[in-house]
């Protein structure tokens, strides 16, 4: 389903500055729904770092995200009131949908930095716009693959479904330091979170079955192979960085606690599991830009593939963390690098690109006049 585009109609070029306006105007209602991701990529990789005892690297990409964040939460609300109908038809695109909930993982990730810099009020407001927000999308993107979807619609079926469940385990992850300094509500949000990371497996079950049918049982073509097929490790990785994390959590529940065994067993199943994606991956990418010779260029979707790298890297090291098994540590230190040296070359891909589309709007809009 192509997504409706709806271009801000500029007045007569009355200088430079006008011109960037007008330009910022027609990016703002195209604005891509899972933008988000870029505050998800940074903000993992931050925290990775922060574990990994790299704090200067760790501090200068939470201050990227200081920037990013609420940047990216003022031009949503702006694109709400200016364009509406643009927005909307991508909250009813079963295809756009569920890149919404890139603002619930990325206010999560974000407010992880800010909780290991102990901000504790901050991260705790965080935590709860999070929660609403995803109980918000949801039932409503739920409800737009029941009403709105159909049978010809049911082949946008992509890794970018799964962002649900990235969203969903990352109120786990923050969850948890929430909960430590809860008080009396401290054993009610503990239970939550374990819910929440049982709701989030259920969902990886129920999107991974239908994706595994779309991309193995249907022709597959060089556009279906997207930077959002990461996504697919992304979410086994953070069920696993989230598991992880409950094991490594005190919560003094027995009921709880008599989950130790089942949580410790899926978490390494969900580690194997993202671990083999990545070679396969890597191979779609092969033969996407090596054999089909599609170009490599920059799309915002890239950051979805850069998050899932950064997650994958702080999901070893956790889980080397809590099954007490060092060698982990090792493949977790190697991939953050990895996903540093990729989030360099998408933030550098993205620079390029919007100068590329200004340039090329100034030269067009200068034309016209």
């Amino acid at each position: 389903m192509p997504r409706e585009i709806h271009k801000a109609t500029a007045a007569p070029a009355a200088g430079p500055l006008t011109g960037v306006l007008a330009w910022a105007d027609q990016e703002l209602a195209r604005l891509y729904p899972g933008c988000f991701a870029l505050v998800m990529a940074t903000g993992i990789i931050s925290n990775a770092f922060f574990f990994e005892g790299q704090r200067g690297l760790s501090d200068l990409l939470f201050a990227v995200n200081a920037i990013a964040y609420p940047w990216l939460l003022f031009i949503l609300l702006v694109r709400a009131f200016r364009f509406r109908q643009a927005l909307w038809a991508d909250l009813v695109n079963p295809r756009l949908v569920f890149s919404f909930f890139t603002i619930v993982a990325g206010t999560d990730v974000f407010g992880v930095g800010v909780d290991l810099r102990e901000l504790t009020g901050l991260s705790l407001l965080l935590w709860l716009f999070a929660l609403a927000l995803w109980f918000v999308l949801i039932y409503f993107s739920f409800g737009v693959l029941t009403f709105l979807n159909t049978a010809h619609g049911a082949n946008v079926v992509h890794g970018g479904w799964l962002i649900a469940i990235v969203g969903t385990e990352s109120l786990v992850i923050l969850g948890t330091r929430i909960a430590a300094s809860s008080g009396d509500l401290a054993p009610a949000v503990f239970v939550l979170i374990h819910m929440l990371w049982g709701v989030g497996l259920a969902f990886y079950g129920i999107f991974i079955t239908l994706f595994a049918y779309r991309i193995f049982f249907f022709d597959v073509e060089p556009e279906d192979i997207t930077p959002l097929l990461w996504v697919v490790m992304g979410a086994a990785a953070i069920t696993t960085n989230a598991g992880s994390t409950l094991i490594l959590t005190d919560n003094g529940i027995p009921f709880l606690q008599s989950m130790r065994p089942f949580i410790d067993g899926v978490t390494l199943i969900m580690w194997a599991w993202a671990t083999w994606w990545i070679p396969l991956l890597v191979l779609f990418g092969i033969w996407k830009h090596g054999v089909c010779r599609a170009p490599l260029t920059y799309t915002p979707m890239f950051w979805s593939m850069v998050f899932p790298l950064g997650m994958y890297a702080l999901a070893s090291l956790r889980l080397s963390l809590a099954a007490d098994f060092p060698p982990l540590h090792s493949i977790s230190l190697a991939m953050v690098w990895v996903a540093l040296s990729v989030w360099a070359a998408t933030a550098a891909g993205l620079m390029v690109s919007s100068w590329r589309s200004l340039r090329s709007f100034l030269q067009a809009d200068a034309a016209r006049t």
